[in-house]
């Protein structure tokens, strides 16, 4: 096992913020269902699917505690790097694709203070579309010991709602939990101009504990 993921794995089950209006309707229906079956067995026709269904969200909407890893910079998000690209300004921008599979919950990826977190309207094209970055997102800085740092959560064909946990003003240490993206999309984090990736397309990320930036 990889040093990321056995900090990954000292995790205790609990369900992400920001959840409960998809979550709870789902499993009331799924209990009362269960019930109704024990009256007439043709009510687990719609019980099969939705134990099925709350199953599936249980898993999805998880929030594993971790051990945050060492580096300057950490992943804000668990995923597959999509893209390393250089930016005009000297910054370099490390993409993260989130499957439906990972886990949700974006992570701070410095302790500093959060400058700003801006809401921008827009489509929804799956995640790996190179035009994705007009997608609905939410912009996030950061005021660090290493200058401003952007980070963007994007939602995706499915992630239709971004939930942020803090606001402007806000302090944040390294590794905590900022928000929440429903479903798979992609994080953006745009490294300062001098500061060079430790990462390769392809590569897995756990968020809160892989280093990203190269010592």
């Amino acid at each position: 096992m990889s040093d990321d993921s056995a900090k990954a794995s000292r995790a205790g089950f609990k369900l992400a913020r920001g959840v409960t209006p998809w979550f709870l309707p789902t499993a009331a229906a799924a209990v009362a269902t269960a019930l109704l079956t024990r009256r007439d067995r043709r009510w687990a026709l719609a019980a099969a699917p939705l134990s099925a269904l709350t199953g599936g969200m249980l898993w999805f909407f998880r929030d594993p505690d971790r051990t945050p890893g060492e580096g300057r910079i950490l992943s804000p998000a668990d995923g597959v790097v999509q893209s390393i690209d250089p930016w005009r300004d000297g910054r370099t921008r490390v993409a993260i694709f989130m499957s439906p599979l990972n886990v949700h919950v974006n992570r701070a990826p410095l302790a500093g203070n959060v400058a700003s977190v801006q809401h921008v309207p827009g489509g929804f094209l799956p995640a790996f579309n190179k035009d994705s970055d007009q997608n609905e997102r939410v912009v996030w800085h950061f005021e660090t010991a290493l200058g401003d740092i952007e980070m963007v959560q994007i939602a995706g064909a499915v992630a239709r709602r971004i939930v942020p946990y803090m606001s402007s003003g806000a302090k944040v240490e390294q590794a905590e939990r900022i928000g929440l993206i429903r479903f798979g999309s992609r994080v953006d984090l745009y490294l300062p101009e001098g500061i060079s990736p430790a990462v390769s397309v392809g590569e897995k990320m756990v968020a809160g504990v892989t280093r990203i930036d190269r010592g």
